[in-house]
């Protein structure tokens, strides 16, 4: 992606099912269940950047045993970071007691992050700012086991200011006011409260205080419990919890926005936000690892009984369809294979950009993440050009010279690559001028291989600001003097924010939305600005249910292709010699390349749950009145 935007978070869960001897004797380390968090992490390391945390709970120590560890880090390589922080404090351990390294039992009591069960998370921050107090896992501390809580998850709510007033109507005082925090305290009351009953009724069947502990692990209902916290969530989430005695859960959004797929064997059970990576660290095939429902919980009781319980009830199926063009990692047979096809439906459009003149095209890629709908685009290519080829040899009547005919048949798509990202140049000059200036060089090209006469294809997954096409791309591309430079996105015009995950919070930000705008004024429609800031007004204070997405109105005047050319026009500066079009997806051809990820709020302004509607006219407000925050 050429405009970098912030992920979505990433999570990782794991629960060993056997004594921690089993891994040592097997796998030769009592330290497995650390080492395999770290694969996943670090495979997940495209989810994000901006933070890590990794939590461990012990099962039947000793009271007065540290059976909770965590450690979290906002470092620059956090993932390195903090398992850097684990490693140094495990070697400590063995290097003052070298006659425990291979006593497990001591280990287990006595060392650190060392558990039976475990709880990762990768982190781009959309919510507050890259605080380490802003890194999961959050925890909830109680000196009853049952009573602590450990929560990390890949999530956005759009009524936090709800959620929040929610937890003071029932006493509380939360410490701060972020999403997370407000999901776990909400979570951890009811926790309580559930630990609170079971205890009342183990006193009637006569258990004491301190032998009522098993009968609370036992017929603790952690569905219960997701069920009465989850009632009035809306957003997208995939949220994941310990429960200090040995508990844990993850429950999923009833739209499926956010991902989630888990795997289970006699030995683990593994969650992850991406399938390949499970796939590669427990080296399993893919039909083994199975995506959560949506709206369903996994839970996993202490005794090591695994379930899928429904918590919400499933709504339209509306998983997030930036996972497939970009988020998630491309190594899934499913993801790589439809963005292949993003690349192969969008070419129609391109060959009629080019008039059919695949000879006189150049075919490149931004790099890296359009790689794979590149390929989908080489494929699309070189189909056309060979039913060109059988066109002209048929046209021949069988008159054709060797010569021709081989002459015909050599011919083939021209693939290059030709913008190369440097990944080592920093935009670090302060003044505007001269950051400018190093943009612009922050992709180098290959020289030699475009024509004056040629077509210059290059693709994208998306579009989202422009910023990079129009000060740097686009600038360097024209460097080598093509006739004409096609800049093409796998994904349709990103026209809305998002608010479940995604780091795309201000509608002003958008090259689609601004596109329209000139439109607007264009065709002298300006007017219609100031009405769907009015009738946004006017929905405050009404309930999500009956808000209405006015911001559509915007667009409404417009067809897909004046908005692209409009686009162009802004991307086109004095200095560009070439001409320039750009190329969008369409929503139908989305739909068509990722039938089972219909999320597509982003680009049509079809949000699945209701806050999202109050979210886009908000930001549409903050637009108009010139304010640069968030709509959520």
């Amino acid at each position: 992606m050429s405009d970098a935007i912030k992920h979505e978070c990433g999570i990782a869960l794991v629960r060993l099912k056997k004594p921690l001897q089993f891994y040592k004797d097997k796998y030769g380390s009592a330290f497995y269940g650390i080492n395999k968090m770290y694969l996943l992490m670090e495979k997940q390391h495209n989810r994000g950047q901006d933070g890590a945390g990794f939590a461990s709970v012990k099962f039947n120590v000793e009271p007065g045993t540290r059976y909770i560890s965590r450690v979290r880090s906002n470092k620059t390589q956090p993932i390195q970071d903090i398992f850097a922080q684990i490693n140094d404090r495990l070697n400590g351990v063995l290097e003052q007691n070298p006659d425990k390294k291979d006593d497990v039992a001591w280990q287990e009591e006595n060392m650190p992050y060392i558990g039976n069960l475990f709880l990762g998370h990768v982190r781009y921050g959309t919510f507050g700012k890259n605080s380490i107090e802003s890194v999961h896992p959050f925890l909830r501390q109680s000196n009853w086991k049952h009573k602590n809580l450990i929560v990390a998850g890949n999530f956005n709510m759009t009524n936090s200011n709800q959620l929040l007033e929610e937890l003071v109507e029932l006493g509380q005082h939360p410490k701060e006011f972020t999403d997370t925090v407000t999901v776990m305290e909400k979570i951890g009351h009811f926790l309580e409260d559930e630990v609170s009953k079971l205890y009342q009724q183990a006193k009637k069947k006569g258990f004491n205080k301190k032998n009522a502990s098993p009968y609370i692990e036992e017929n603790l209902s952690i569905k219960k419990i997701l069920k009465r916290s989850s009632k009035n969530w809306d957003g997208g989430y995939a949220m994941a919890g310990l429960v200090g005695h040995g508990d844990a859960f993850v429950l999923r959004d009833p739209n499926g926005i956010r991902p989630t797929y888990f795997y289970e064997d006699e030995e683990v059970v593994v969650v992850a936000s991406e399938r390949p990576v499970i796939q590669t660290v427990f080296n399993v095939e893919i039909d083994k690892v199975q995506e959560l429902e949506r709206g369903h919980a996994l839970i996993i009781k202490k005794n090591g009984i695994t379930s899928i319980k429904k918590v919400l009830e499933p709504r339209e199926r509306k998983a997030c369809s930036f996972e497939r063009i970009y988020f998630s990692r491309g190594s899934d047979a499913s993801i790589y294979e439809e963005r292949k096809n993003l690349g192969k439906y969008v070419f129609p459009q391109i060959l009629k950009s080019i008039n059919s003149d695949i000879e006189n095209s150049v075919f490149t890629y931004i790099p890296n993440t359009a790689e794979t709908s590149f390929y989908g685009m080489m494929e699309a290519a070189e189909d056309v050009l060979n039913q060109q080829k059988t066109a002209g040899i048929l046209a021949g009547n069988g008159k054709l010279t060797k010569e021709q005919v081989v002459d015909i048949l050599s011919k083939r798509p021209r693939f290059e690559k030709i913008a190369i990202k440097d990944a080592k140049l920093r935009t670090f000059i302060a003044d505007d001028s001269s950051r400018d200036d190093l943009v612009e060089h922050v992709y180098d090209i290959t020289y030699g291989v475009v024509k004056p006469t040629d077509n210059l294809v290059i693709i994208d997954d998306s579009i989202v600001r422009g910023t990079t096409l129009k000060k740097s791309i686009i600038r360097i591309l024209d460097r080598l003097k093509p006739k004409k430079i096609v800049v093409v996105s796998s994904a349709p015009q990103i026209r809305y924010p998002d608010c479940y995950g995604i780091d795309m919070a201000r509608i002003g930000d958008f090259i689609a939305f601004k596109a329209a705008l000139e439109l607007l004024k264009d065709t002298n429609q300006y007017g219609i600005v100031e009405e769907v800031y009015k009738k946004a007004i006017a929905q405050r204070g009404k309930p999500d249910s009956e808000i209405v997405n006015f911001v559509k109105e915007v667009y409404a005047p417009f067809t897909r292709e004046q908005i692209s050319a409009k686009t162009a026009q802004m991307l086109k500066t004095e200095d560009i010699n070439a001409e320039v079009e750009v190329i969008y997806q369409s929503v139908d051809n989305l739909h068509v390349a990722c039938p089972d990820n219909l999320g597509d709020w982003y680009f049509t302004g079809d949000y699945p749950t209701d806050g999202g509607n109050r979210v886009v006219n908000e930001a549409f407000i903050n637009f108009y009145e010139g304010n640069n925050k968030r709509a959520y």
